[in-house]
């Protein structure tokens, strides 16, 4: 038998990572698993758990107000350690970008343990955007001795870097995963928030889903933003675009000085998980700077425009499933204003196939690194 520990602590880690603890817990006869949560995001971070049930055997709830990069860093990296000493696993799996992930891995990495770094090799090049998840990665995937590549864009990627090619496994993305498990717990069972959001919302009429919170946006690239959503709610009168607004005063303050007072854009307060996969699904595109979104929405047939000038998820630019409009006034809405009147346009970027997996990812995962164990 193995021991594998399972690291996360923000929102997207959760999610992305859900699928994968409930696939090693499913051979618990080969598997001793165990889950450790940071904090590093508290409250959306248990939202996760609570929807997936799951129950971490270690939360080392490190949240606080104001915190920095510095700290979360610091303290990620200090208090694993007494928990690998401990638990001793043979695998302490991490995902993505995340300070988490890093400092994770470098305490794994200090303690003599494997480090498996799932969603592997996403790259832009460019260390500065995003930031700082793209050294963020590069940094994690230095440490890692398995490497769980998306794509074979991203196990491209890794090649370039030097990395074995034996130590990648092209395994296609958890998040689909957890999308598709999502799709089908919401089929019978809805939340009180997604009941509530039915209230809310005309769900007659056609929405445009938004959402918006990328570091470098800030400033006149929220402005830009936002003076789109404004210009694309006043052609078309009659869709509502939907807002969840993050809470970081740099995003708060621009949305809600240039779109608090107009009547077809809904500005909501951010929801969780499984009311935003149900949003999705209802809405006709979304415009986006998420990462997370760019790979989900392709399986739901939603063309995604992208308020980013680069991305480290070519895929879906080159599958045809997602535009990069930066944060270009003209082109965010020239953009919307043809998928919205051009079926044609719009079929294309719906139908295309998504490139980031078909919901075995995590399955794939855990029998590869059961094989490499065995061998």
């Amino acid at each position: 038998m193995i021991k594998v520990l399972i690291v996360f602590g923000t929102r997207p880690e959760a999610i992305k990572m859900a699928p994968l603890v409930k696939a090693f817990q499913q051979r618990e006869k080969e598997v001793e698993t165990k889950v450790c949560v940071t904090a590093q995001h508290r409250q959306m971070l248990d939202q996760v758990l609570d929807f997936f049930a799951i129950s971490p055997d270690y939360d080392l709830d490190l949240m606080r107000d104001k915190q920095s990069l510095h700290s979360i860093t610091a303290n990620v990296l200090m208090n694993i350690k007494p928990i690998v000493e401990e638990f001793k696993p043979d695998y302490v799996l991490v995902h993505g970008d995340t300070a988490t992930s890093t400092a994770a891995a470098l305490s794994a990495f200090y303690s003599g343990c494997k480090v498996v770094h799932i969603e592997a090799g996403l790259r832009t090049w460019n260390k500065y955007a995003p930031f700082p998840e793209e050294m963020n990665r590069q940094i994690t995937g230095r440490l890692a001795d398995l490497h769980m590549a998306p794509t074979c864009v991203a196990k491209g990627n890794l090649l370039k870097e030097g990395v074995n090619e034996n130590t990648i496994f092209v395994s296609g993305n958890t998040v689909i995963d957890a999308l598709l498990s999502s799709v089908n717990i919401l089929k019978d069972d809805q939340t009180e928030e997604i009941k509530e959001l039915g209230r809310h919302l005309n769900l007659e009429k056609e929405i445009i889903l938004v959402t918006g919170h990328r570091r470098e946006n800030f400033g006149q690239g929220f402005i830009n933003i936002c003076t789109a959503l404004k210009m694309i709610a006043e052609k078309n009168p009659l869709l509502d675009i939907v807002y969840p607004v993050h809470l970081n005063p740099s995003v708060q303050e621009p949305v809600n000085r240039i779109l608090a007072n107009i009547s077809n854009i809904k500005l909501i307060s951010p929801l969780n998980y499984p009311a935003f996969v149900w949003l999705m699904e209802r809405s006709k595109l979304i415009i986006t700077d998420s990462g997370g979104v760019q790979e989900e929405a392709p399986s739901l047939g939603k063309p995604v425009l992208v308020m980013r000038d680069t991305t480290e998820r070519p895929e879906a630019v080159d599958a045809g499933t997602v535009l990069l409009v930066g944060t270009d006034i003209e082109k965010i809405v020239n953009t919307t204003q043809k998928l919205l009147s051009d079926e044609n346009f719009y079929q294309k970027m719906s139908n295309q196939k998504n490139p980031y997996g078909d919901g075995a990812a995590s399955e794939r995962i855990v029998n590869y690194i059961l094989e490499k164990t065995q061998k």
